[in-house]
Order: C-alpha cells, then sequence, then structure tokens
C-alpha cells in the first residue's frame, strides 16, 4: 500500500496488570527508510519494542492514549463493555493524529464489529474510510501503532512497579500469587490502582 495512512492498534487488553493503552500511527511513503525492523509488537522482545518506538514517535505523526487502570475501572463499570472502551480510545487516537496529519483511510485490527468504532468516528464528524482487519498489524502503520502501545504498556508497568515497590507481571495467567502479595501489602482498595477488576482473578482472589 503506497498511499500513506493511519494504523491504530492497543495493548493491555489481556493484561490483569497495568493500563490499557490505544496507539495510533500515520505512515507515508516518506517514513519507509527510517521504519526498518517495525513488525507486529508480538514478535519483537521488551527492549526492541521500547527502543524501535523512539525511533517511530522522532519519524511519524502519531498519538498514544493510555488509561490507568483506576480510569479503566471506573470507565468499565459505567460503559460494562470493553469493547465500547476501546472504541473510543481508537477514534480518540485516530482524531489526534488527523490533526497532525491529514489521511483518508485508518487501518486497525478487528477487535470487535468495526460499526461501534465507525459510529464514534461520525459522532465526532470524522470522515475517513476504515478498514478492519484480522491480523491488521502485517500492516506497517497498524505495527508502528502496536509498538507505540506496547512499549508505553511497559514502560506504565513498570512505573507501577516502582510506585508500590514490586514487580507487576504481565499478562492474566501468572499474576494469581503477586496479586496476593500485593494484597497483602496494600490492601484491597490499592489493587483498583494496579489491576483491571474485572478480569476473573479479582474474584478468584
Amino acid at each position: 500500500m503506497q498511499e500513506g495512512h493511519i494504523g491504530v492498534d492497543e495493548s493491555g487488553k489481556g493484561d490483569y496488570f497495568g493500563p490499557l493503552v490505544i496507539a495510533a500511527c500515520y505512515v507515508g511513503p516518506e517514513h519507509y527508510a527510517e521504519l526498518d525492523g517495525v513488525m507486529d509488537s508480538k514478535k519483537l522482545t521488551d527492549k526492541t519494542a521500547l527502543a524501535l518506538a523512539q525511533r517511530i514517535k522522532a519519524t511519524c505523526p502519531c498519538s498514544v492514549i493510555a488509561i490507568g487502570p483506576a480510569k479503566y475501572n471506573e470507565l468499565h463499570a459505567k460503559m460494562r463493555n470493553l469493547n465500547r472502551i476501546l472504541e473510543w480510545g481508537h477514534a480518540q487516537a485516530i482524531e489526534n493524529v488527523l490533526k497532525l496529519q491529514p489521511s483518508r483511510l485508518a487501518i486497525s485490527d478487528q477487535f470487535a464489529n468495526p460499526a461501534g468504532l465507525l459510529r464514534m468516528l461520525a459522532s465526532k464528524k470524522i470522515e475517513i474510510e476504515l478498514q478492519s482487519k484480522v491480523r491488521a498489524e502485517a500492516d506497517i502503520a497498524v505495527a508502528a501503532a502496536s509498538i507505540l502501545a506496547r512499549a508505553e504498556f511497559l514502560n506504565r508497568l513498570a512505573s507501577l512497579g516502582n510506585q508500590f515497590g514490586m514487580t507487576l507481571p504481565k499478562g492474566a495467567t501468572s499474576v494469581k500469587e503477586p496479586a496476593r502479595r500485593f494484597l497483602a501489602t496494600h490492601g484491597r482498595e490499592a489493587l483498583g490502582q494496579v489491576a483491571k477488576l474485572h478480569f476473573k482473578t479479582t474474584n478468584e482472589l
């Protein structure tokens, strides 16, 4: 795809600890030379993703929206639906990039029925073609957005860990013991500042 366009992706959706991060990035042919090594962030080490994110930020018009756990829990309690939060975040990130760089096309990973995101864009009076694809990270703009989102997630997860004096793991499978230690040290109320409380892990604890 030769014409410049916006890619949008998220990180932290399946992680018990840490924020939900949504990023949008405009990539045009003029940026390709600086984006060597950019691919789906799931295929990269954390160290590589963090380094590439700095290069992408210096090269491309982009926007990164981080929803910290406390705000995420507030939004989820109100909306009762992760996809609605994602739709809001994707639309906001796309709008932010369009203020920096006009584009006729945005590509997102198919996280749900794209109709919700289209409605959100329409409510903001944003006229743009939206392509919602499975494995959209094969597109360089979506891959760049996925790296930006992951890097921000990693930085904020580490920052939360430092704030509370313990390492907060990624993912949702090996989190029960760290969550128990966190509860024993900081209490139930503080858990909502570092974790997504609607995960079944919270009830299991």
